[in-house]
């Protein structure tokens, strides 16, 4: 029985829950949260390390991309597998790489030798075109295009129907 346990019960945490039920990618989504008491909660975020296992997988369902990032290395560091969720409806194209603890939400798109990195959130309807780097924690709000040939800086945050131009971001990115 493949498991989630979705750290943060906030608005990216229920969204996440809702796509992966609908997509089916999990039998079974729990939630630990530090401040938000519901049913669903069963328990405080540092708890994490109780529920790992060879069926679970986890997602930091932080807003705060440093936060998520954080959290990401943490989990990793203590054994547990970080979850890549992509919902069926986005369109992933050919030789494209995403990483880790990225989710890709409904009728977004990811085009052809498209890079993103760990821990990204590609939001519903959001288009990456080719050639386009997405580095670590980034947020793309709903409905933001990113057009080819561009380098999108870490932990940046594209707002909603953002569009970034053809060769806006080109600056090389430092290995960390």
């Amino acid at each position: 029985m493949k498991k989630l346990v979705i750290l943060g019960f906030g608005g990216l945490g229920r969204t996440v829950e809702d796509v992966v039920i609908s997509a089916k990618l999990f039998d079974d989504i729990i939630f630990l949260d530090d401040n938000i008491i519901d049913k669903k909660v069963l328990g405080k975020c540092v708890e994490f390390k109780k529920f790992i296992n060879n069926d679970t997988q986890f997602y930091p369902a932080f807003g705060n991309n440093n936060l998520r990032i954080e959290w990401m290395n943490m989990m990793r560091s203590n054994g547990a597998k970080i979850a890549k969720i992509i919902h069926p409806s986005a369109y992933i194209g050919r030789n494209t790489e995403i990483g880790e603890g990225c989710v890709i939400l409904p009728n977004a798109v990811v085009n052809t030798t498209a890079v993103i990195k760990t821990g990204c959130i590609v939001n519903f309807g959001a288009v990456i075109d080719h050639d386009v780097v997405i580095e670590k924690g980034v947020h793309l709000c709903m409905n933001s295009t990113i057009k080819a040939h561009n380098r999108i800086p870490p932990f940046a945050k594209i707002e909603a129907g953002q569009t970034i131009f053809n060769n806006t971001f080109k600056r090389e990115i430092q290995n960390e």
